[in-house]
């Protein structure tokens, strides 16, 4: 979708093009909202009523927003959308204009909502709604708090009225956001740097205190709290070392350290980066500039080893692992769910993007396609893996809706259930926890190959419950810590370590006492600056 959803003004109003309604769980608190709105029987009435009587969150912005709500269901939503994008203020102080960013994120959140119950718009409408309100909300925040350092004279050479891109700020929106895959209650991984040839060098440590005063009040401003609600949960952990770094770091030292220290997973979370606001043209200079990090040319079958090696980490630190159990199973990181797809599709374009520039796509369902035209994907299992995936993102939502919160789990007992089978539009709770499970089970089968190598091929560590069953609990933890030691910072370090972790981890067994023996290791590992050359003595 090339143009911003808020500049589409010739469609018909959104109460006209309501295709499906969810039923309500609680038909009375539906009926009140209906009351509140005036509407009486028909399609807008019934998807009111299903949202509300099935959420509690969508009903109290009901209750909140009746009268916006009932002009809004008589206008095409992506008009209302564009006078709640353009309607943010772009100048006056950082109180006003966070208290209409909270303001609007409600309005947001109940237009998308009921756009998505009603099909209405598409699971790729719906996130890039978001997405383009969570731009604008970070641009308008962080303009208002770089004008505020800059009229106190803490910016060199700015004054009063200098906004982001004027002081060289720029934010990255990373993950979800990066792709303009936002899920509706969700958190918003950013990463800020800026481009430090606008200073003088004598003026490079003033500016990036003013500008990391600014990013710090940024996220937590877009996360604070208030009667009127909140913005955005937002998190700048993506950021290099993230431990030891400030949360706005110069250009410079951020291609620094991904050209000396970059890992896997960094490169394959700038897959989906781009710059967001502030200094959009210094942002696109410096992803150009990371090209070489993120794209490799050469074909990185290294980088289906370390994916694989991630993923098997989450479900152990989750605790996910094992057989399905559909109760409380988590959607985004269980097996079968939204992480496998988007480990697909990511390791897929790690491997051939550097060489195949057509495959460099941001969100998913793009890659999933482009990977197909390109023939490192069949075309029907490309095609069944965007469906799952829209599906999957699709219940994801209606999880989320019912509270706002940012969670990926699904229910736990009956009620949970057939809450969420009335979001969906289904009366049989049974029905759909048949076509869920259905779906997880045949996402992991098709991917779960591609994933699979030789227990016996020496080059990976045994699996976490192997790991838990030799050295005893927390043993996979400490394992798996070590990536981010010092001594594993050098990809030739961790290429060592690969061919000789099995075999090292297997004498550490055979020790008097393994977890001693193990732990023993961990302290000596850990006080290591550099592995490279003792790895390869292990090998000899």
């Amino acid at each position: 979708m090339s143009e911003r959803l808020c500049d589409r003004d010739d469609l018909a109003p959104l109460a006209a093009r309501i295709r499906r309604v969810p039923l309500a769980h609680v038909p009375e608190r539906g009926r009140e909202a209906c009351e509140r709105l005036g509407l009486a029987a028909g399609p807008a009435a019934d998807l009111v009523t299903g949202a509300a009587g099935s959420s509690p969150f969508l009903a109290d912005l009901v209750r909140r927003e009746a009268e916006w709500l009932a002009d809004a269901l008589e206008r095409p939503p992506e008009t209302v959308f564009a006078e709640l994008w353009e309607g943010l203020p772009e100048e006056g102080g950082v109180t006003a204009v966070l208290s209409a960013l909270r303001r609007a994120k409600g309005r947001v959140a109940l237009l998308t909502a009921l756009a998505d119950l009603g099909g209405v718009w598409s699971l790729e409408e719906v996130t890039r709604a978001l997405t383009e309100f969570a731009d604008a909300a970070v641009w308008r925040l962080a303009d208002a708090l770089t004008s505020a350092e800059a009229a106190r004279r803490h910016l060199p050479g700015l004054e009063a009225g200098a906004r982001a891109a004027d002081a060289g700020l720029v934010v990255f929106a990373m993950g979800k956001m990066g792709a303009h895959e936002l899920n509706y209650s969700s958190d918003i991984d950013l990463i800020a740097l800026f481009d430090e040839s606008r200073y003088a060098p004598s003026d490079w440590a003033e500016a990036r205190s003013a500008l990391v005063r600014v990013v710090r009040r940024l996220a937590r401003m877009l996360a604070e709290r208030s009667a009127e609600g909140y913005v955005f949960r937002t998190d700048l952990r993506l950021r290099p070392d993230p431990a030891s770094t400030p949360v706005c770091m110069s250009m410079e030292a951020a291609e620094r350290y991904y050209e000396a220290l970059g890992r896997t997973w960094e490169r394959a979370a700038w897959i989906k980066g781009r710059p967001a606001a502030g200094d959009l043209e210094a942002g696109a200079r410096f992803l150009e500039r990371l090209t070489p990090f993120v794209w490799r040319r050469y074909l990185d079958f290294a980088a289906i080893e370390e994916a694989h090696a991630m993923r098997l980490r989450i479900r152990a630190h989750r605790g996910i692992g094992g057989p399905l159990r559909l109760d409380g199973h988590d959607l985004k990181l269980g097996l079968g769910g939204i992480r496998e797809i988007e480990f697909f599709a990511q390791t897929h374009q790690l491997i051939f993007g550097g060489r195949e520039p057509l495959l460099r796509r941001r969100a998913t369902v793009e890659a999933l396609a482009a990977l197909a035209e390109a023939g490192h994907v069949g075309r029907e299992d490309a095609a069944w893996l965007a469906e799952a995936y829209r599906a999957h993102r699709g219940i994801e939502h209606r999880l989320q809706m019912v509270a706002d919160a940012q969670t990926h789990r699904l229910p736990r007992d009956e009620e949970g259930w057939r809450r969420l089978a009335c979001l969906c539009g289904e009366g049989d709770p049974l029905r759909l926890r048949r076509a869920l499970a259905e779906r997880l089970e045949a996402v992991h089968a098709r991917i779960e190959g591609f994933f699979a190598r030789s227990e016996a091929d020496g080059t990976d560590l045994p699996p976490p419950h192997e790991i838990e069953a030799r050295f005893g609990p927390g043993a996979p933890e400490t394992v798996e810590r070590w990536a981010r030691y010092a001594v594993m910072r050098s990809e030739r370090a961790r290429r060592s370590f690969r061919r000789i972790g099995r075999r090292l981890l297997e004498r550490l067994a055979e020790a008097a006492n393994p977890p001693g023996a193990l732990a023993a290791f961990d302290a000596f590992l850990g006080g290591l600056p550099a592995g490279a050359q003792l790895f390869a003595l292990f090998e000899a």
